[in-house]
């Protein structure tokens, strides 16, 4: 059977309430910037638990509602056709059709593949920071649905956070294609922010992985970027005038 042409871009958003605001500005950029229909959709944990798609129990290494309710993504798409999948505590400045046109149905997913060791202990309010391989590569996911069958409801509910987050359940890493182009999920890291690095960069989708300014200890992080996001956060509100 012929695959259907999707017409929009499915945008699935991990949702924490603790980060409400974040959500909202990351919509209002991606729709501010693209070039093609949107279909936003953000990953509330208390409406999966009511329909009965989230039963597991909080882990004592997650540190948001959304840690792995991202991961049935494909079950809510039928495991059909695409779906963009990021975290929220990110601001788009680039049109996302960039990274959507970057499909390759050989890939079961892409994303970014960082080599990133966080040096923290503890992120946004007083949360647990974890070291693993492949850490943030799962925080910004272009996913294949009809490929990601094994994310069922069952195993997503069972499976161990390193399973899921080390993209365990392909049958290998030849499966996982990286997406092009520089500043798609650039990290805003420690590093980068002690070393005034933040202004030589130019990133298509910012990612505050320690927390952003929207929480009130990191209301100065990020150098340049958090005054344009606060920019982007007051050209949001705009909408309720």
């Amino acid at each position: 059977m012929k695959e259907k042409i999707q017409k929009v871009i499915p945008i699935f958003i991990g949702y924490d309430f603790r980060e409400r605001t974040a959500t909202n500005v990351l919509i209002d950029s991606l729709y501010q910037n693209t070039s093609y229909p949107l279909s936003i959709t953000p990953i509330v944990k208390n409406q999966l638990i009511k329909q009965g798609f989230h039963n597991r129990e909080k882990d004592q290494n997650q540190s948001t509602d959304f840690s792995f309710t991202r991961f049935l993504v494909p079950y809510l798409m039928n495991f059909e056709g695409w779906a963009i999948f990021m975290d929220c505590d990110m601001l788009c400045r680039a049109d996302i059709s960039e990274l959507w046109n970057q499909r390759d149905d050989k890939y079961s997913l892409l994303c970014v593949k960082h080599e990133h060791i966080p040096i923290e202990k503890s992120k946004f309010l007083g949360e647990k920071q974890t070291q693993y391989p492949k850490k943030n590569w799962s925080s910004l996911m272009l996913m294949n649905c009809k490929k990601c069958k094994a994310l069922t409801v069952d195993y997503v509910n069972n499976a161990s956070g390193l399973d899921l987050h080390r993209f365990n359940w392909l049958e290998n890493e030849q499966e996982i294609g990286e997406i092009k182009g520089k500043g798609w999920n650039q990290l805003i890291t420690s590093e980068i922010i002690e070393n005034s690095q933040e202004e030589n960069l130019n990133p298509k989708l910012i990612h505050w992985t320690l927390g952003g300014p929207w929480f009130k200890d990191q209301r100065n992080y990020g150098g340049k970027f958090v005054i344009e996001w606060f920019s982007a956060r007051d050209e949001a509100m705009r909408l309720w005038e």
